[in-house]
């Protein structure tokens, strides 16, 4: 969204409203906020926002689909919980609307929310009115409340805020009202007869087809590659181009990983073939899809199972149990098969596959697998020689739009009213009490796609818990039909367990209930919603669950996932697990919670919500997990370390998005000393010597967020020695803007000039000397280097990762970046103030150098704070802050009146409270108006002389960001 356009003092907006074309008349009198949004994720993002503030609400629409409802579900269930007003007036105009987006507008009468049906003709308006107490605004233009108009289109609209007293006002106010009284309330029997005589318009002819122009028919069955497929085929060909004979591809579930090995197979054609996998039930399933890209006789695939011996086949599908038995499967020779598949690959550590694996020794071997961790710590890579040719995760698979889109409800678990809820060692009784499955059934109704049957998965903590649950959900009824629901769990048989997915196919079965039984290796592309009633124990589980929903299917436009958080320790995994956010950092896991807010989607139009308390679940947990501890990055190192077949360098954790690489090189001295610690029979060959200057490069050069130190070390270690006019030239040279100061500054670093005597006494000399304008790396430092070995190679990739690091994630040509958050000493680099003043940089201090004062805010403070220093500060709004200053200032004060003439450049720096530990996130530059003195108690309750002001951002904090910083709710 843009700035906002303003008219001139005393000038107002009046727009006469008729049916289709509203016409702009002259402006008078008032001033309202106009402004123009083109964005497709600003216009979700304002609905949201207006939404979140206003009293009443009419959405005017001509074209609804349920995905833009979800998309805007939370939000109307908020406005409910607040008593907010609102209204949806649609049509039925060229048959856009489907019968089940009816079925969705009509379930939102349980939020309070009329929903009507206008009955014009050729109704085609795109308006919300957000009404307020003391002001109606109102967004016009271009969409439509489909997901593609909110998030993905380019679209026109034109906000407008106007008092609600103004000429502009009342017209808004009018034209709600008419708009009511001309619709009709939207009721089954409509919806009914809608139904009866509902076309679906023909879809929009593609744009790469070009009109006149004949398309080129494909054969029937004729099974192309897209272009994901196409990509891993040539990779896939490209390892056996190099010699290779084993592989491992890992695909997200539901991306057609058979559709892909199958393809390869037929680019190969093997003499014959071995397809192994680990359940009998998917092998039919197989073969049809086998069959359909390859072609060939039915005589040509056979199975190999308990009941069915079919091995003397061209292409034979196997289950590992059947194949391992000693006398099967030396009934083959090592060379039967020139082409073998081993399917779900990370089972490839139990003694079945092993033998199997072992056994055979074919031209080509590919393992498949959505998910090669595991928690044994077996290398599945390793059997695979480290061939990893091909990679595409969840999130990624999302943004190609090879899955369905999923839209996740973060609800919080139920509340009882002696203030407790579900925990990790719950009560059965608590778990299935009448009032969970009152909480169960009533956000089944409000989150649930109401226009399509559900077909859902209910995954629960416990089995005798997922056995009850399904007796009571059984006698509840949702949206007026009684609900079916079975429990399964591993001691059922697998022909109950097949028979009951059947039935869930079938539309027999509305819900399973299940505990792990269909994490995986199980495929039912109709489930369209995943219930997780339990903590999440793993983000690998986590991920698996939400695969079962994922599998694109007809009539199929999304997943709705609705996850039940509790006060569970383990809350943090959900965004480790939604965001795939393996980093370790809890500033990231933040930042991912935060930007999904903000943008509205995740990658292909999937959303992620959570009402406020879940939030406040998750945030807790985030808060209170040790992330960092030392048995997690071994985790995170083994997980990269079995992957590549050595020991990970700082840039790998960068290149396959894994943990952060700060966090590895400052977790000890530097990261071969981590190495060191965690890995008692490595070494890592360093002098001491070696080890100071690295621990230098890790603390301070990694950390930098600016792309000026690492340059400024690698031009020392090729020449030895420059001076300030040369760095800056050779900065110019690499593309890095710099001043002087800034120079002085990434110098400073190295030769520790105007630091703190603690980091004096940590690194000794630093790595330079400083003699004038020039900067002489030390001669042992650079001696070290050029012999290369493991200090070089350790140097290098430090280096690197930095650089990677500033051009990943910080904005170029600018100090800071807006939601990053930096420690008091970082601050004062990147604001080239001395290293030396962090431990004094406490609320405020002005530089009259650099003429920058930074200003630091805790909002809610600790209790143990004296009051003198207990600042109400508060954001008031995306544009102000209210803040105070030190105690016994007055206006007159020499830096205090400096602020306030505008003499220095205010950057603003806030945290939440105390236990999201000692960084800030940045909130942007600021502008000081409306200074006044102001009285505040101090520690006696004696009256203390401070400055209050407020302080206007000069662009918006993110909204997301600003709902972070709200009180925190406690529940």
């Amino acid at each position: 969204m843009n700035d906002d356009f303003v008219w001139p003092e005393g000038f107002d907006l009046d727009i006469e409203f008729g049916y289709l074309n509203p016409t702009v008349v002259a402006p008078r009198r008032h001033n309202p906020r106009v402004v123009l949004n083109t964005d497709g994720t600003s216009v979700l993002r304002t609905v949201r926002e207006e939404l979140g503030n206003c009293e009443s609400f009419l959405f005017s629409v001509a074209f609804v689909t349920p995905r833009a409802i979800a998309l805007l579900k939370q939000e109307l269930v908020d406005c409910q919980e607040k008593g907010t007003r609102g209204a949806i007036v649609t049509s039925d105009y060229l048959a856009f609307n489907s019968p089940a987006a009816f079925e969705e507008l009509l379930n939102l009468r349980q939020l309070d929310v009329d929903v009507r049906i206008h009955p014009a003709l050729a109704f085609h308006p795109k308006g919300y009115v957000f009404g307020r107490a003391d002001s109606v605004t109102a967004m016009m233009g271009s969409s439509n409340l489909t997901e593609n108009a909110l998030v993905k289109n380019h679209e026109w609209n034109l906000k407008v805020s106007a008092a609600s007293a103004s000429d502009l006002g009342h017209q808004l106010t009018d034209l709600v009202d008419r708009q009511i009284e001309e619709s009709e309330p939207i009721t089954a029997e409509w919806i009914s007869r809608y139904a009866e005589s509902y076309m679906p318009p023909a879809p929009r002819p593609r744009r790469d087809v070009v009109p006149g122009v004949p398309e080129i028919p494909v054969e029937p069955m004729q099974i192309v590659p897209n272009a994901m497929q196409e990509t891993a085929l040539a990779a896939i060909a490209g390892v056996r181009a190099a010699g290779h004979d084993k592989a491992i591809v890992i695909s997200a579930t539901g991306t057609g990983k058979t559709i892909l090995s199958a393809l390869d197979v037929r680019a190969v054609d093997p003499v014959r073939l071995l397809f192994v996998v680990h359940r009998e039930q998917i092998l039919d399933k197989t073969i049809t899809e086998y069959k359909k890209v390859l072609g060939g006789s039915d005589r040509e695939y056979g199975k190999l199972t308990g009941s069915v011996k079919q091995g003397d086949r061209r292409y034979v599908f196997a289950t590992v149990q059947t194949l391992s038995q000693p006398d099967v499967l030396h009934s083959f020779k090592s060379d039967a098969f020139d082409y073998v598949i081993i399917d779900e690959a990370h089972r490839a550590a139990s003694a079945t596959h092993r033998r199997v694996i072992e056994h055979f020794r074919p031209e080509f071997m590919l393992g498949m697998t959505a998910t090669p961790e595991r928690t044994d710590g077996f290398n599945v890579f390793e059997l695979f020689d480290f061939n990893v040719p091909y990679e595409i995760r969840l999130n990624h698979a999302l943004e190609e739009e090879m899955l369905t889109p999923f839209h996740y409800y973060g609800v919080a678990d139920l509340t009882y009213d002696d203030g407790g809820t579900t925990t990790e060692d719950a009560d059965l009784r608590v778990l299935t009490s009448p009032e969970r499955v009152d909480h169960l059934v009533h956000a089944l109704e409000i989150y649930g796609h109401a226009g399509i049957a559900p077909r859902g998965l209910i995954f629960c903590s416990r089995k005798d818990e997922a056995r009850a649950l399904a007796a009571a959900l059984n006698e509840r009824t949702l949206r007026g039909r009684p609900l079916r629901a079975v429990a399964l769990t591993g001691e059922d048989s697998i022909t109950e367990r097949e028979r009951r997915v059947v039935q869930l196919e079938r539309g027999e079965l509305d819900y399973i209930l299940t505990v792990d039984v269909f994490n995986e290796g199980v495929d039912i592309p109709c489930v369209n919603q995943i219930v997780m009633l339990r903590q999440t124990q793993s983000a690998i589980v986590f991920v698996q669950q939400l695969g079962r929903g994922l599998r694109k299917a007809t009539d199929k436009s999304h997943l709705v996932v609705i996850d039940f958080i509790g006060n569970y320790a383990n809350n943090f995994l959900i965004p480790i697990a939604l965001f795939g956010d393996e980093s370790l950092n809890k500033e990231s896991l933040r930042r991912s919670l935060i930007a999904a807010e903000e943008s509205g989607v995740l990658p292909g139009l999937s959303s992620v919500r959570f009402d406020r308390v879940a939030q406040e679940r998750v945030l807790r947990s985030i808060t209170e997990t040790r992330l960092d501890s030392m048995q997690n990055i071994k985790k995170s190192i083994d997980v990269l370390r079995n992957r590549l077949g050595r020991m990970p360098a700082l840039s790998d954790f960068m290149r396959f998005e894994s943990a952060d690489p700060v966090l590895l090189a400052t977790k000890d001295r530097h990261y071969p000393a981590l190495l060191e610690r965690l890995y008692k029979s490595y070494d890592a060959g360093l002098s001491e010597t070696e080890r100071k200057a690295l621990e230098l490069l890790s603390h301070e050069v990694l950390t930098a967020r600016r792309l000026h130190e690492q340059a400024l070390v690698r031009i020392l270690l090729q020449r030895g020695s420059v001076n300030t006019s040369e760095i800056e030239a050779d900065f110019a040279r690499c593309g890095i803007e710099s001043t002087t100061r800034q120079v002085r500054s990434a110098m400073d670093t190295l030769t520790l000039a105007q630091h703190a005597e603690v980091d004096v006494k940590r690194y000794g000399s630093g790595l330079a000397t400083l003699l004038g304008d020039r900067a002489e790396l030390r001669a042992d430092v650079r001696t070290a280097y050029r012999a290369g070995g493991a200090f070089a190679g350790a140097v290098d990739d430090l280096l690197d990762t930095a650089r990677e690091l500033v051009v990943s994630r910080y904005l170029p040509g600018r100090p800071f970046t807006p939601g990053r958050q930096y420690s008091r000493k970082e601050t004062t680099r990147l604001l080239t103030m001395p290293r030396k003043w962090t431990s004094t940089l406490y609320g405020y201090k002005a530089d009259r150098e650099s003429m920058t004062c930074p200003i630091f805010v805790t909002l809610h403070k600790a209790d143990d704070v004296t009051a003198s220093t207990a600042y109400e500060d508060t954001l008031l709004d995306r544009h102000t802050m209210l803040w105070y200053t030190k105690s016994r200032r007055r206006l007159d004060s020499p830096v205090e009146a400096a602020i306030i003439a505008g003499k220095f450049d205010l950057h603003v720096f806030v945290k939440k409270d105390d236990a999201e530990g000692s960084d800030f996130y940045y909130l942007g530059q600021a502008t000081p108006s409306d200074a006044e003195q102001a009285k505040m108690p101090g520690s006696k309750g004696q009256p203390l002389d401070v400055v209050r002001m407020l302080l206007r951002f000069e662009e918006p904090i993110e909204s997301a960001l600003f709902d972070y910083f709200h009180p925190e709710i406690t529940a």
